[in-house]
């Protein structure tokens, strides 16, 4: 056991419809749920969930992710923290508490995916579909041509698409 207690994580708990597909101390009193993520998670969860996992060190023998199917968003993934990592606890229990005054933990990461997502979104649109985001975003459609959106394209996009 260790000297530490955290203050906003919780103990995991069965859940009533639970079947056990493996003997893992993620699914005993000895683990706290931190944070989650599925398959339908929005952009600031995925980075909030990649920025808290780095926060922690990554995997390790205490901090795990846990991988479960779910029958209405296809997958769940949790992060497990040992009760005998009070570091993880502790780091875990100060981000929850950060979360719970601004819903952000990284705006550069953040930022950055967004860039990624939208570069994305405008790369995988036909010719046709970009015209039709141009003229939305009030913008010529010969902006339609480019590699990348520009500044108004991309907030357009953010804006409409990936936000």
């Amino acid at each position: 056991m260790n000297d530490y207690t955290p203050e906003n994580l919780k103990r995991w708990t069965r859940p009533e419809c639970f079947i056990k597909w493996a003997d893992h101390w993620a699914y005993t009193d000895e683990c706290f749920v931190f944070l989650g993520r599925h398959r339908d998670s929005d952009l600031l969860t995925e980075v909030n969930f990649r920025v808290a996992l780095d926060a922690l060190g990554g995997e390790s023998d205490t901090v795990q992710i846990i991988r479960e199917g779910h029958s209405l968003v296809g997958w769940i993934e949790w992060i497990a923290i040992h009760e005998s990592d009070p570091e993880a606890l502790r780091k875990a229990d100060d981000i929850v508490a950060a979360l719970s005054d601004y819903p952000v933990l990284s705006e550069s990461a953040l930022s950055e995916a967004e860039i990624e997502a939208a570069e994305d979104y405008w790369s995988d649109s036909s010719i046709r579909d970009r015209i039709h985001i141009c003229r939305d975003a009030g913008v010529s459609i010969f902006a339609a041509r480019r590699y990348a959106p520009d500044h108004d394209l991309f907030d357009h996009i953010r804006d409409t698409v990936i936000l």
